[in-house]
């Protein structure tokens, strides 16, 4: 087949190396979306949230393109933090970022373990996106998620957003149809042991078709794999999809969910190997440099 082309709509590029970036581009990665998450370790004041919004719309935009990739991210107050009241002046701050380039949406927002901290900040931020005419990411809860998702699309529609714009994120078989009878964005994440398969999500792909859907490896901090989106399009090819559905899949649904935001950039980057260029004094290469004699 002809080389993969790949947008990855969901990965945390924060929590990953460069090798990963290396073998991302060689897997056919040529641009992504990093959605603001929650560290695994708790932020206890609105400026460590600041730092990392920062981080993500300044250096690793750099890093990813030292490799070749285009970098967006998204911005938000996860649900899982929402909860925590040290953190809810971190929606004072949202504005800023949401007009800033890069930033192609709102999210992740949703549900963690459902509580009224969570929907409070849920529906705060889906009012955001309306007023910045932003696609929303939403979050689905990790138990009772049917449910869960139910509730997720009734707050979705109450807000008024055009189903359109939001992609409601790590469906399995028990919650996508409620989203795609919702005419809201079907997103899966394809992971090692939990969430989706790859082989998984090719019989869904079947049954409910390749429009409205989102995959991505959403690979972060935990056991995860950034190449799940390229075995995924191997195991669609080995199902007998074409290489035209695997295109639309992995590159041009991705493309149409986000270009939404008008601020995607997907003009191909010259150079597919880091350089000596820094960003705040600081270069991705370590060692000697070719050509400082050292």
């Amino acid at each position: 087949m002809s080389a993969m082309r790949i947008f990855d709509p969901h990965i945390h590029m924060t929590s990953r190396t460069t090798d990963d970036y290396e073998a991302m581009y060689a897997a056919g990665v040529r641009a992504l979306v990093e959605p603001a998450f929650w560290l695994g370790q708790p932020r206890t004041s609105v400026g460590s949230f600041v730092d990392y919004f920062d981080g993500l719309i300044g250096w690793e935009r750099f890093r990813a393109a030292q490799f070749g990739i285009r970098h967006h991210c998204t911005i938000a107050l996860n649900p899982k933090e929402a909860n925590d009241p040290r953190c809810a002046d971190v929606l004072d701050v949202l504005p800023r970022y949401l007009a800033k380039d890069g930033v192609v949406a709102v999210g992740e927002v949703g549900y963690d373990s459902m509580t009224a901290a969570e929907e409070k900040a849920f529906q705060r931020q889906l009012a955001m996106a309306v007023e910045h005419e932003l696609p929303v990411l939403v979050h689905t809860p990790h138990r009772d998620k049917r449910s869960g998702t139910q509730r997720t699309l009734d707050v979705v529609r109450e807000s008024g957003i055009a189903p359109e714009l939001v992609v409601v994120d790590h469906l399995n078989e028990l919650t996508v149809g409620l989203v795609a009878e919702s005419g809201c964005w079907m997103g899966f994440s394809i992971y090692p042991d939990t969430k989706m398969d790859e082989h998984r999500m090719v019989t869904i792909l079947r049954e409910y078709g390749t429009d409205r859907v989102l995959v991505n490896s959403a690979a972060d901090w935990g056991r995860s794999d950034p190449l799940k989106t390229k075995y995924t399009g191997e195991a669609m090819l080995a199902a007998g999809f074409t290489e035209d559905d695997v295109d639309k899949v992995l590159w041009r649904n991705p493309v149409e969910f986000y270009g939404q935001s008008g601020k995607l950039l997907l003009d191909p980057l010259e150079q597919a190997a880091p350089t000596g260029e820094t960003f705040e004094g600081n270069s991705v290469l370590r060692g000697a440099r070719p050509d400082s004699g050292a």
